[in-house]
């Protein structure tokens, strides 16, 4: 006689289900082959209810981010990552079937989370570097993390579990939660964003005039709340030494982060506070300092900026290829790298700079 699997961790998330949909059946996307035993799907389900408030969509939940049968990992406080996703998507009147475009997403950030450790919490936000939906003609093409205004953190016996809800944004919405803060963007534009839904055709939330002063009230006040972001072209060179020349080592940046990093370097040092950029190679810190002057250590190179370093640096840091020096910032040019976009295929489908 087979002993019986114990289901502690998913009997929890059911039991949060059935609070918030009561007898509703919901559609339920299981794996054929564990990701233990080699199957491609790390998520062992998804389920998606019909909700109709605010508006009509899918409320898709996911099994598998936590521990769901028993406990198993060293930390007692956590069950298994501490959180699962949750993912809500408009729905059409005559829409039966979720699409599954939507599973396949939640697929591949468990994906990404189980590839490196990284877990997702309120207020983060990733780039896609594409739509959300591959092939869609969609302006979102990044996510940020809330929490899911229906489901409270949960004490189950295998630890605590947060559900992290998912919602598609636009380039500027991105580069805003960059600039300020995520939540602070998203309640900003909740009124076109109810229990923030995601909806492929919208528009940006900053085609509205009282969510823009908002987010530049919010940068004013708050400066940024990016205190590290990771940064694919990102690289230091040693300057070479000679008789008859002096040593300039070069920061070279990609054209796609030159802007971001210019709205992170004014609300990150002109509020005293450090950037951390984090690159294959290499770690780039700025830091305030009434000095401009850099240092360089195994780790990571550090460059100290004074305001006036930083609105040169502001004013030069723009998305196009190039190099310049600043005049405040002695042996040190920046070099900025044109950016290729690739689709899965590898294939570039847009080059900025």
């Amino acid at each position: 006689m087979s002993e019986e699997v114990a289901t502690t961790g998913w009997d929890a998330i059911d039991h949060a289900l059935v609070k918030l949909y009561g007898e509703q059946e919901p559609k339920h996307y299981g794996t054929l082959i564990s990701y233990a035993l080699g199957g491609q799907d790390p998520l062992d389900g998804i389920s998606a209810y019909k909700s109709e408030t605010p508006i009509p969509h899918w409320h898709f939940v996911t099994y598998g981010f936590s521990e769901l049968y028993e406990k198993e990992l060293n930390n007692k406080e956590y069950s298994g990552f501490g959180f699962e996703l949750t993912f809500r998507l408009v729905r059409s009147d005559d829409e039966e079937e979720p699409p599954a475009w939507a599973l396949n997403l939640l697929q591949n950030m468990a994906r990404y989370v189980f590839n490196s450790g990284n877990v997702f919490v309120a207020g983060d936000y990733l780039d896609a570097n594409g739509p959300i939906c591959l092939g869609a003609d969609t302006l979102l093409t990044a996510l940020a993390f809330t929490d899911d205004p229906e489901l409270a953190k949960m004490h189950t016996p295998n630890g605590k579990v947060t559900f992290i809800q998912m919602v598609g944004i636009t380039e500027d919405e991105l580069e805003a939660m960059q600039a300020w803060q995520t939540l602070g963007v998203l309640q900003a534009g909740i009124e076109q964003l109810p229990s923030y839904v995601t909806d492929l055709a919208r528009a940006s939330l900053l085609q509205n005039p009282v969510v823009v002063k908002a987010v530049e009230r919010g940068i004013e006040d708050d400066g940024s709340s990016t205190g590290f972001l990771f940064v694919d072209q990102l690289a230091w060179q040693e300057g070479k030494t000679g008789w008859f020349s002096k040593p300039s080592h070069i920061v070279q940046l990609g054209a796609k982060q030159a802007g971001v990093i210019r709205q992170l370097l004014r609300g990150r040092i002109l509020k005293g506070r450090s950037l951390r950029l984090v690159g294959q190679q290499v770690t780039l810190t700025f830091q305030a300092n009434e000095q401009a002057g850099y240092d360089v250590n195994e780790q990571e190179v550090i460059i100290s900026l004074n305001k006036e370093a930083v609105e040169e640096l502001c004013q030069k840091l723009v998305p196009q290829e190039g190099q310049f020096e600043l005049s405040s910032l002695a042996d040190v040019n920046f070099q900025i790298l044109k950016t290729y976009i690739k689709d899965q295929q590898g294939t570039v489908v847009k080059t900025i700079g």
